[in-house]
This record gives C-alpha cells, sequence and structure tokens, in this order.
C-alpha cells in the first residue's frame, strides 16, 4: 500500500475534527441554547487531548526514512486510531450535553 494513502486519511480525519471542534460544526449539531455551548466547549477539550495525540504521531510517522516501513505503519496507525477517538469522544459527547 502506498504511504500517501494513510497520510491523506489521516489529514482528512484531522480536518473533520478541526471543522466539528472550532468552525462551528459540532454547534450547529448539538446545540441549541448558549448553556449547550458551553458544555460542549469541555467536550472539546476533552476530545483535544486525543487530537494532540494523533497530530504528534502524525508528526513522527512523515519524517521516515524509506526503509522504516514498520515504523511509520505503526505511527500512522496510531494517528489515525487516535483521530476517530477524538471524533468519537465529540460526537459521544456531543450528544450527551445536547
Amino acid at each position: 500500500m502506498s504511504p500517501v494513502i494513510p497520510v491523506v486519511a489521516g489529514l482528512l480525519l484531522a480536518a473533520l475534527w478541526g471543522f466539528s471542534a472550532f468552525a462551528g460544526w459540532g454547534v450547529e449539531a448539538f446545540c441549541s441554547d448558549p448553556g449547550c455551548v458551553a458544555r460542549l466547549d469541555g467536550v472539546v477539550r476533552l476530545s483535544s487531548l486525543f487530537a494532540v495525540v494523533a497530530a504528534c504521531c502524525m508528526a513522527a510517522a512523515l519524517p521516515a526514512p524509506r526503509g522504516a516501513r514498520r515504523r511509520f505503519t505503526a505511527l500512522m496507525t496510531a494517528a489515525v486510531v487516535a483521530w476517530v477517538v477524538a471524533g468519537g469522544v465529540l460526537f459521544a459527547g456531543g450528544l450527551i450535553v445536547r
């Protein structure tokens, strides 16, 4: 498999999480009153912990030399899983604070 595929997947998941957390998609999806917006901020902070882990894994994986295929695969797998968990926390938390 080409290394471009997991990198693009990670970047798309990062963009989805970023738009949901900071561009108002999460507020539009889950909140209708100002109190909900304040509660959703706490969910975004919790989700941010996983997003930071994912971003660090992606950053560590990208400068991998050609022979370090296992390291790249392990780090990118961890990054994609962390992005999915960050999105899941944001979604589940949004449903709870609703």
